[in-house]
């Protein structure tokens, strides 16, 4: 969904306030600097994203739907794609990082800047620009990285940094130790070449983030300001945007519209408000409005499904959201799987198990071999209490069957035993 002025949500006179309702801002360079940064007029601001891998993931939304926001008050996006940072990575607290091919970096940079297009408007006044950090970064030479940047970079700062410090025992390459210049000179060239006043990023960004700050001060370039969001936690304790899958991926090829919905009405209820207020564009009376309804009838997941549906709208669109819900629906038996694209459902079921067969059994033998039973005997005593279903048809005879006609887009099923247990089967061709 591109941003235009027909969909610009509602924003709060008080940018940096609404800001910090939202829980975007656990550290700054000051509050008061922000605030007349921000609440003051337009200014251009960056942020970066790294390509480490060829698509970005719910981890970065963060930081997408922020320059949104920030686009929607009227201030004025650099989205900076890192063809040189990406080449070296900025360094784990656990071990080196691999390095990845030139031309495979290259490709992923391509990949990303589309993937960041929907999100912001590249029309008027504060229209927002892509660029990528090879271009000033690839033009210099070791000497003038030395002379004009290194030299304003004491070692026992760089040292003082967490992840640096965790790895000084088990050992870091200079390429991983001089990250922190090659993005502190992003800064300074976007705001020599753009104007750029202000820089954002993740909390885990805030060493790099404050060296800018301090680089571009050095260099006499002006004042400069910065903050940084929190890290999205889990209540549960596991790592957010994760999956028994995997990672979750903006990109539809490597996580399918339906499992990019289904990760967000599963969230955690204990989640859901905060996340509601990171990412949703609904206004604070909205949130507030919706954050109660939630707390009265928590069953419905009410703010699940807000933040479902908003979330895979503004990714990928309108029409894939609602296959996403019709999906849902119907999978539950509470609509059509006809009406399901043979794309969706094959998502849908892949999500819930997907097994691939040369030929049919009876459906006593499909709930087995599905995984929703363990054994024949159990197959059939749940058939034999109404609790099995074929394509949302209860099947009442023990030794049911079922025909090539049956198969939906000529080649699916979808089981269920009782409510909410379901799998599907694709037939071999």
């Amino acid at each position: 969904m591109t941003v235009t002025d027909s969909n610009l949500p509602h924003v709060r006179d008080s940018l940096t306030e609404d800001l910090r309702w939202r829980g975007l801002i656990q550290d700054s360079t000051g509050l008061d600097e922000l605030r007349e940064l921000l609440d003051g007029g337009s200014a251009t601001f960056y942020v970066g994203f790294d390509p480490t891998a060829p698509s970005l993931h719910v981890g970065h939304l963060m930081q997408v739907t922020t320059a949104r926001r920030l686009q929607l008050a009227g201030h004025r996006p650099l989205l900076l794609v890192g063809g040189a940072t990406g080449q070296i990575g900025d360094p784990k607290e656990s071990a080196e990082r691999t390095l990845n091919p030139p031309e495979v970096v290259a490709g992923w940079v391509g990949r990303i800047r589309d993937q960041l297009s929907p999100f912001v408007s590249y029309t008027g006044k504060n229209a927002a620009q892509l660029v990528n950090n090879l271009d000033w970064t690839g033009e210099m030479s070791v000497v003038e990285f030395l002379r004009d940047v290194g030299k304003h970079f004491p070692v026992n700062k760089m040292l003082a940094r967490e992840v640096v410090k965790a790895r000084l025992d088990s050992g870091i390459s200079f390429t991983e130790f001089s990250y922190q210049l090659l993005q502190a000179n992003d800064f300074f060239e976007l705001h020599r070449r753009h104007g750029c006043q202000l820089q954002y990023g993740g909390s885990d960004q805030w060493g790099n983030i404050t060296a800018g700050v301090d680089y571009v001060r050095r260099r006499g370039a002006g004042p400069v300001e910065a903050f940084v969001t929190p890290l999205v936690t889990k209540a549960d304790g596991t790592k957010f945007g994760k999956t028994e899958g995997g990672a979750v991926w903006l990109d539809p090829q490597m996580t399918s519209p339906y499992a990019f919905y289904q990760f967000w009405v599963n969230a955690d209820d204990r989640d859901v408000t905060r996340y509601l207020r990171y990412f949703s564009f609904r206004s604070r009376e909205e949130l507030e409005e919706l954050e109660k309804a939630t707390a009265e009838r928590p069953q419905a997941r009410l703010a699940q499904r807000a933040l479902a549906e908003e979330l895979t709208t503004l990714v990928h669109g309108e029409r894939e959201m609602a296959q996403a819900v019709a999906a849902s629906q119907a999978l539950f038996g509470r609509g059509s799987l006809d009406e399901l694209a043979p794309e969706t459902l094959r998502a849908a079921l892949t999500e819930a198990g997907l097994v691939h067969l040369d030929e049919l059994p009876d459906v006593a033998g499909l709930l087995k071999e599905s995984g929703l039973v363990p054994s024949m005997k159990e197959a059939r005593r749940v058939i034999a209490e109404g609790g099995a279903y074929v394509n949302n048809v209860r099947i009442a005879e023990v030794d049911a069957t079922v025909s090539p006609a049956d198969l939906l887009h000529g080649r699916y099923l979808v089981l269920r035993r009782g409510k909410r247990s379901f799998a599907g089967v694709e037939l071999r061709k």
